[in-house]
């Protein structure tokens, strides 16, 4: 997959996992989109290493999944982290 595309991929996944996983993550919604790019990588490599899953083709079902799952855990850590570090203040 072109690096393009998987700007497009990692966009698309952190908007919807974000959609799955309302809250207060903070940082809005570029930093959002962001963070599913990071956990379009993360989804992409993890994918690869457990389930013989990889983001070679755009269009298949198995990329995308991959790609919004690891959206879901990237933004989850990122919660849990900015939370922590909020209330030490």
């Amino acid at each position: 997959m072109s690096f393009i595309a998987f700007l497009i991929l990692g966009l698309i996944a952190g908007a919807i996992a974000k959609m799955v996983l309302p809250g207060r993550q903070g940082g809005g919604w570029i930093a959002t989109l962001v963070l599913g790019v990071i956990g379009a990588l993360l989804g992409g490599w993890l994918g690869g290493l457990l389930f013989n899953v990889s983001l070679e083709e755009f269009w298949s079902i198995q990329t995308w999944l991959v790609a919004i799952v690891g959206a879901i855990v990237v933004l989850v850590i990122y919660g849990f982290v900015t939370r922590k570090s909020g209330n030490r203040a």
